[in-house]
């Protein structure tokens, strides 16, 4: 089965190699997104959501390398305090312009921290990888339909979004729930359940979004959501 052939291979890497490989990650994410804003091939919006969606990748390798919580915390700790200056200095003008009015990249990175915290603190860090990859994953993915196909729109808190981009949240959503919970236990009956129940309640969080507060409502509401889920019907 997917869960145990996790388990046995979970921490049988270095960690120091773990370590290389998401810094090499995430720092290729942010060249490419670098690259591409200077070179005019994309625009800002574009290179932010590269950043956006590789970047909840990043928890998900953590699980799996088996990479110590404190590790994940100090590096979220750390790109919150990038972002935060990043408002006010132009560091990486394609992740987060200056000016901005959206703290979405600094509540990103809490939330990381939060979730590593939480979910590694009772051992089961793939609650994390679950909240971060729906963040990452949906919210991504359906800013990017939003902008370019959505036709339908509504207002929510002063927030404009589309039914286009509400819908694919959900969708997204309840497929990075249902796999990342595959990959954890298997196959069992109430997957596609659990994977509904956070799919609609993302997709919902996503719409309140004012100055960014999604990047930390929805993936910690998703994995608090999947955990108390998993607890009660399994």
């Amino acid at each position: 089965m997917a869960a145990e052939a996790i388990a046995e291979n979970v921490g049988t890497f270095p960690i120091w190699q773990g370590i290389i490989l998401v810094a090499a990650w995430l720092g290729g994410l942010v060249l490419l997104s670098e690259v591409l804003y200077r070179r005019e091939l994309a625009s800002a919006e574009v290179g932010r959501k590269i950043v956006h969606i590789g970047t909840g990748n990043v928890v998900l390798f953590a699980w799996l390398l088996g990479i110590p919580a404190w590790m994940g915390i100090v590096a979220a700790v750390l790109a919150g305090a990038v972002a935060l200056i990043s408002y006010r200095v132009s560091i990486l003008p394609s992740v987060n312009g200056v000016g901005r009015k959206s703290l979405g990249t600094f509540f990103y990175a809490i939330s990381v921290g939060v979730a590593i915290a939480i979910f590694w603190g009772v051992d089961e860090p793939y609650f994390a990888a679950l909240g971060i990859g729906v963040m990452a994953w949906g919210d991504g993915l359906a800013g990017l339909v939003g902008q370019r196909w959505g036709r339908h729109q509504y207002e929510i808190l002063g927030g404009r979004k589309s039914w286009e981009g509400s819908a694919v949240m959900g969708l997204v959503s309840g497929l990075v729930t249902a796999g990342v919970l595959w990959l954890a236990f298997g196959s069992f009956p109430q997957l596609w359940l659990i994977a509904g129940g956070v799919a609609i309640a993302a997709a919902a969080l996503e719409t309140i979004s004012f100055v960014g507060i999604d990047n930390l409502t929805v993936p910690l509401g998703s994995a608090g959501l999947a955990y108390g889920l998993v607890h009660w019907l399994i």
